[in-house]
């Protein structure tokens, strides 16, 4: 039985960037993890402390990879960070390989759901919902068993 949603709220981007790096310090090889949210709303800020808890170099900056579609960085557990937005049709999707990277890497998709099929049943996925008062509430649902060892993993923050 998957656990119920975990909502956590992030009243600053450091407050974003500090739960990805809790998120980044437990994910190992094989986790996926699909972010959604509006334009805006802090992926790739999220994605940026996902990579600093990986351990991805510090003069490698976590970039959106609206344009690139795919970036990959070394780290402790290489890590993949690919955006979907751009992307059209289902074909487009094959052009990526991601079903090669998801076996030798973390990785973190933005705008996961324009193309949900695409992802590994398990996976963790985050909706970032902007508030009133310009913080951020993040829900995590786990789809999965390695996606809920992340959520168990992240319970204390």
């Amino acid at each position: 039985m998957l656990p119920e949603p975990h909502e956590i709220v992030a009243s600053t981007a450091d407050d974003m960037k500090a739960f990805g790096r809790a998120l980044g310090r437990a994910m190992r090889i094989g986790d996926v993890i699909g972010l959604t949210g509006p334009l805006g709303a802090g992926k790739t800020t999220l994605a940026q402390g996902i990579g600093e808890g990986l351990e991805v170099a510090p003069d490698r900056h976590v970039a959106s990879p609206t344009f690139a579609l795919v970036n990959e960085h070394p780290a402790r557990v290489p890590f993949v960070h690919a955006d979907f937005y751009r992307l059209r049709d289902q074909t487009e999707l094959a052009e990526l390989g991601l079903d090669e990277i998801f076996d030798r890497a973390a990785v973190v998709i933005e705008w996961v759901d324009l193309f949900p099929m695409a992802v590994p049943d398990d996976h963790l996925h985050v909706t970032i919902g902007p508030t009133p008062d310009g913080s951020r509430t993040l829900t995590l649902r786990a789809r999965g068993r390695m996606s809920t060892r992340l959520v168990e993993a992240l319970k204390d923050h």
